[in-house]
């Protein structure tokens, strides 16, 4: 891996199973961070996944934790699989390519869209109460999702975090496929991925050895649970 703003464990590398489940990848990512010079650290969960993560690694880095709110808009007949991604912000990209492959009339597509407008509008009501995302400006933003497989989802997380003034962005997960990884790395200041896989049967779950869905009720009792103010 060559890009100098890359950090991940060769320990890990190709490995599956190696987390218990999203909190002890959140612990590990902590370890991965524990050299960096952060400054006014912020970690922000993408939900409902990414939050177990995120409470694990925010409170090893004593860290104010929020959410950003950003959510794939997926195929009609698979609710794992994405053509696209909505963000806090409203706004929303499409991946053309598998939107043409995948054969969606343009009716599906609206429909997707806006199904996934009113999730996201939902999350933010249970999550934030609507209310504005803290300074972003001028502090490292650490954004936090339990993994990376095309990275389409992060990525529309990183143009609207832009939008809205963040100026140091660090990704990271405690899993990635590397294709991604390279990708997303370009467009933020650093990524943290402790295990990198390649491969097409790359998954997300495969690095886990407790894997489920998490609800947006156990998303929102773990946010309530983890006291330190937001900053």
């Amino acid at each position: 891996m060559r890009q100098e703003n890359i950090h991940y464990l060769d320990k890990f590398h190709e490995k599956t199973g190696v987390f218990a489940d999203r909190a002890a990848g959140g612990v590990r990512l902590a370890e991965l961070l524990d050299n960096a010079d952060l400054e006014q650290p912020l970690v922000l969960a993408i939900p409902a996944g990414g939050v177990p993560v995120a409470v694990a690694l925010a409170t090893r880095l004593r860290a104010p934790l929020d959410v950003a709110v950003v959510s794939k808009i997926t195929l009609p007949w698979d609710s794992e699989a994405g053509y696209g991604a909505v963000a806090f912000d409203g706004s929303y990209r499409l991946n053309q390519a598998l939107v043409q492959q995948a054969g969606l009339s343009e009716e599906q597509v609206e429909a997707g869209i806006l199904a996934t407008c009113n999730k996201v509008e939902r999350r933010l009501l249970l999550f934030r109460r609507q209310t504005p995302l803290p300074q972003l400006a001028g502090r490292d933003v650490i954004v936090v999702d339990d993994g990376l497989a095309s990275g389409f989802t992060l990525q529309v997380a990183v143009a609207a975090l832009r939008r809205a003034g963040a100026d140091r962005l660090q990704l990271a997960v405690p899993t990635g496929h590397t294709s991604a990884v390279q990708r997303l790395a370009a467009e933020v200041e650093a990524l943290y991925c402790v295990n990198l896989r390649s491969g097409w049967s790359y998954s997300v779950a495969a690095a886990y050895r407790s894997w489920y869905e998490v609800t947006e009720v156990e998303a929102g009792q773990l946010l309530k649970q983890y006291c330190r103010p937001l900053g």
